[in-house]
């Protein structure tokens, strides 16, 4: 199923590097590229080793931010008012780079902290993300952005794309993006500070509204940017109250491909089974491996999500995001 998986990953890449959220045949829209698709869809390439393949996404994304970069310098210049519309957008076409234009949830300040993270995470590994000066002018763009929006209590429409709000995973993407750029370009140490008084005055709510979010386990995996306590109390929240038999829910009462109970998303399975690896747990990995598996249709493939207590998913598969989990959770 390994095997399988990196393949099937490949299938959703075009030939930008950009990978479409779902199969790019499907017709509900996920055969356009997301900024934090494509990142958690590189995670799995880059637990394979496939490093050729991991730097042509973050090039193809650097060549989307240097297309918008009049939208980051708008932001810099001029950060109020924060109409929607002026932020850097979560979607594009995935040959073109342009934006979808349409109305969407486009606040989603995760994003930007997702690849600030890679980028600073691989350059310390010594792999050369950034090819020249100009890549290296848009990270440092990207902190200037972050301070701007003063991301740490920036209401944002953050992972979910629903409704704005503070929301604790997008200030922890940040939080955890800012340190790793630290050192490759200027990170004021203030900017960092903020968003981790934020932090530790949320958690272990999501939100306002949310006392319990799937959002929550990006702060664990791959960020690792809460406590051994914080950590404890979301995995214990997660595991009582949004963990089901096909996947696991967003939260409590999710409106998204409702049946009259909540939707169950695959990719929060082997998101489980990372973290429960991570921390020695093997009897617990090896139960969410049993139940990824058990998760995958007949073609061998995660798709975004079964209908509450049902055996039927939605079309939107395989989720990139989810296939790619199980790949770091097998490899």
């Amino acid at each position: 199923m390994l095997t399988h998986s990196i393949k099937l990953l490949h299938q959703l890449r075009y030939p930008t590097g950009l990978f479409a959220a779902a199969a790019p045949t499907v017709k509900t829209g996920y055969s356009r590229a997301w900024i934090r698709d494509n990142i958690y869809a590189a995670l799995g390439l880059e637990a394979t080793g496939d490093y050729n393949a991991v730097l042509k996404t973050y090039h193809a994304l650097l060549d989307v931010f240097k297309k918008h970069e009049y939208k980051i310098d708008w932001i810099i210049k001029q950060p109020q008012p924060k109409h929607a519309f002026r932020y850097i957008h979560a979607r594009y076409d995935p040959l073109t780079g342009d934006e979808i234009n349409e109305e969407w949830g486009n606040k989603q300040n995760d994003t930007i902290g997702a690849l600030l993270f890679k980028i600073g995470e691989l350059t310390k590994k010594g792999i050369a993300v950034l090819r020249d000066e100009a890549d290296k002018r848009i990270l440092q763009k990207l902190v200037h952005y972050l301070a701007a929006i003063e991301y740490w209590h920036d209401p944002d429409n953050g992972m979910w794309e629903e409704a704005e709000e503070v929301h604790v995973s997008s200030i922890g993407a940040c939080v955890a993006g800012l340190q790793a750029a630290q050192g490759i370009v200027a990170v004021p140490q203030e900017l960092i500070d903020k968003g981790k008084q934020a932090l530790n005055a949320l958690l272990p709510r999501e939100s306002a509204t949310k006392d319990v979010d799937l959002a929550l386990l990006s702060l664990i995996y791959p960020y690792n940017i809460v406590t051994e306590q914080q950590r404890d109390a979301i995995l214990k929240n997660i595991g009582e109250k949004l963990l089901r038999e096909k996947g696991v829910i967003r939260y409590v009462g999710d409106k998204y491909y409702r049946n009259g109970a909540d939707a169950e998303w695959t990719m929060g399975l082997p998101w489980l089974a990372i973290i429960c690896k991570q921390l020695g747990q093997m009897h617990k990995y090896r139960y969410f491996m049993i139940k990824t598996l058990a998760a995958m249709n007949d073609k061998g493939e995660l798709p975004e999500l079964y209908y509450g207590n049902t055996s039927q998913h939605n079309e939107n598969t395989p989720l990139g995001w989810a296939q790619s989990l199980f790949v770091v959770a097998a490899a």
